[in-house]
């Protein structure tokens, strides 16, 4: 029989709704209840794609015994990260603050009231049972102990917001000295940032990319190109399909935790389709156009829109359908190709992952070898993918999320603009239809939609920074001023709903539900933060529609994480690449033509523009772009206006001209 779950829009949730466990979704009648039975609160918080939560529940909350120990001595509310990250903030804070760690699962036992007072993220059935006991014991016997604990906890996690906290003006010294910290973390060998286990640096290249671009430092630049072809030609890129996992296992790249998610794989677009046009090295325009075609053709949902996320599982076994054994090269490519193969691919007898497989890694620099053995790799490639698609397949959580859609939107967009890629040029506008048609409801943005249908958790802050900065970059590809005026009405919502009255930002709205504390962390994790989301949307669009408030707004809120961005840069990536593109202007590039797409004037302005430029380009006048009013032809000829800070250079009309202007 299923539980309450069974109605719920989240695959996770639908993951659930045939456990013994009597799950509640989150909502006013779970708490309630649990203030009528007078009964604690377990609140389990996951994701579809997260391996640890499908161990847990396997071993736990499809167990009878675990299960009556819960639905007798508590209220069970089952909750997706994905979808409410204003609930999973709140308590991954909690979780931090008690255990020095957090991570999904995520266990928190709460008051009827929503205060945490005992927190932890995958425990064993063994310790799981041990640990309901122990809560159901303390909550019967120690009551007031156990509520003055939630309290304490709710204060602790209360201070620890930020908000109106330390204020730091964006310099160049600032950025230097964020710039420098991040240096000085690289491994120097294996590329990134860190060791195992080690996650993409997507937001931390596009900070680097940015500085090399405005302060001409080969250092930046050069830690870019080693990590991203050291994440490219290893086993956290996917050899033969294209996309990058959640992270490594390792410190080499080698072994990946093998969920592919929608965030990771569109920031690393923009990091690697940047790096193409800033170098035009080979294998970085290879992966850039690997990976918007798999999030095109992997994650693309019938209904319009970009799924979360593939699975790390595939019936249950991490890894099954990606890894290989030299018998099964052999098997499809036969002898010599299949020997050939395992010598590229690093797939030996004794494995380097489970069960004597390996997983795919690039250990030569094919992109630059002879065109026949280019030939041989890429034909090595689709017959082993070919194969591969015979296997059992990972699940996909097929939910469209807001913010990281807006994400996509963006990459494909700069994708389409530097590569002339007409995919992701039509799939940056049709994902941002969906985003507007069916994402905004009254006036307000939605965090979440499903089989065309959208859901009922109200967007966070980094929803409306990253759904405003998409609706610009399609601006932008498009010269359409109705994505100028979608953008500003979410700006308007965002600063009269979020914002703290002191320069910062909640992530929550005004009059959005309460919760135990309103989140605002400042910190770029997995995903950009919400502040720096909605500042790099305010930045774009003061330049694009010429208003300066929403440029002071920016300033303001650039000052509060000044901080982070000098003392704790890889915590601060996205921040710091948008304040690069407030300290270089940005560039306001308007390109007055009869031919967009191929007039070769618009092209230079792509390829030479300065860090986190807005570029447009459209007949003069065009109707809602005001970066083309009273911007003629001159003597009839496509002719390109160069402004910084709302001042203006003479207009060029030939490409050297503008190179020359541009890297003034």
């Amino acid at each position: 029989m299923a539980n309450r779950l069974a109605d719920a829009t989240s695959p996770y949730l639908l993951q659930h709704k045939d456990n013994p466990v009597d799950w509640w979704q989150w909502g006013d009648e779970a708490f309630a209840e649990a203030k009528r039975r007078d009964v604690p609160v377990l609140i389990s918080v996951g994701y579809a794609a997260c391996h640890w939560c499908h161990v847990m529940a396997h071993e736990s909350f499809e167990d009878e015994q675990i299960a009556a120990l819960l639905n007798d001595g508590f209220v069970s509310i089952k909750v997706d990260r994905e979808e409410r990250p204003d609930v999973d903030a709140v308590y991954m804070t909690a979780t931090q603050a008690m255990t020095g760690q957090g991570g999904w699962p995520m266990t928190v036992f709460a008051t009827p009231e929503g205060e945490p007072f005992f927190c932890g993220t995958y425990y064993p059935k063994s310790n799981f049972g041990r640990l309901i006991s122990s809560v159901t014991k303390a909550w019967q016997e120690q009551r007031d102990q156990v509520i003055e604990q939630g309290a304490s906890v709710v204060k602790a996690i209360g201070g620890a917001q930020l908000v109106g906290g330390p204020v730091a003006p964006i310099s160049a010294e600032l950025l230097e000295a964020g710039a420098l910290g991040l240096l000085k973390e690289q491994d120097e060998i294996n590329g990134g940032f860190g060791g195992a286990p080690k996650f993409p640096p997507h937001m931390g290249m596009l900070f680097l990319l940015r500085h090399h671009q405005r302060t001409g430092s080969a250092e930046a630049l050069e830690v870019v190109r080693h990590a991203a072809e050291r994440m490219g030609r290893g086993g956290i890129y996917d050899q033969l399909g294209g996309g990058f996992a959640r992270y490594a296992v390792d410190a080499t790249w080698t072994v990946p935790h093998f969920e592919k998610m929608l965030y990771d794989n569109a920031l690393l677009l923009r990091a690697y389709t940047q790096l193409w046009r800033l170098t035009g090295d080979v294998y970085a325009r290879r992966i850039a156009d690997e990976t918007a075609t798999f999030l095109l053709r992997d994650l693309g949902t019938p209904r319009g829109g970009l799924a979360s996320a593939l699975d790390a599982d595939t019936d249950g076994v991490e890894g099954l359908t990606y890894a290989w054994t030299p018998a099964q090269l052999t098997e499809v490519l036969g002898e010599q190709d299949g020997a050939w193969a395992a010598d590229l691919f690093n797939v030996t007898e004794e494995g380097t992952f489970e069960h004597g497989s390996s997983v795919l890694v690039l250990a030569r620099d094919i992109d630059a070898a002879e065109p026949e053995l280019v030939e041989r790799w890429t034909g090595v490639r689709r017959k082993l993918y070919e194969a591969r698609q015979g296997r059992p397949q990972p699940a996909r959580d097929d939910k469209v999320v807001g913010s990281w859609n807006g994400l996509a939107v963006t990459a494909l967009a700069e994708h389409a603009v530097l590569t002339g890629d007409r995919a992701s040029h039509d799939a940056a506008v049709e994902i941002a239809t969906v985003l507007a048609e069916r994402h905004i409801v009254d006036g307000r943005l939605r965090r979440v939609s499903r089989d065309g249908v959208v859901g009922e958790p109200a967007g966070v802050l980094d929803d409306y920074g990253c759904v405003a900065e998409a609706f610009l970059a399609v601006h932008q590809l498009t010269a359409e001023g109705k994505w100028l005026d979608a953008a500003r009405e979410l700006l308007d919502v965002a600063l009269a709903r979020f914002a703290t009255g002191q320069g910062g930002f909640y992530d929550t709205a005004d009059d959005a539900e309460k919760l135990v504390t309103r989140p605002a962390d400042p910190t770029d994790n997995a995903t950009p933060s919400g502040v720096s989301s909605i500042v790099a949307a305010l930045v774009t669009y003061a330049a694009l529609s010429g208003e300066p408030e929403y440029r002071e707004a920016a300033d303001a809120a650039l000052g509060t994480v000044g901080p982070l961005i000098g003392g704790h840069p890889r915590f601060a990536g996205y921040s710091a690449a948008v304040a690069e593109a407030a300290l270089s202007g940005p560039y306001e590039i308007a390109i007055a033509t009869t031919d967009p797409v191929g007039d070769p004037l618009v092209a230079e302005a792509h390829r030479s523009a300065p860090a986190g430029a807005v570029v447009v380009a459209g007949e003069p006048d065009r109707p809602g772009v005001p970066l083309l009013a009273d911007r003629p032809l001159l003597d009839g000829v496509p002719t390109a206006y160069v402004c910084k800070g709302f001042v203006c250079e003479r207009p060029v009309t030939s490409p050297a001209d503008l190179i020359a202007r541009l890297q003034a």
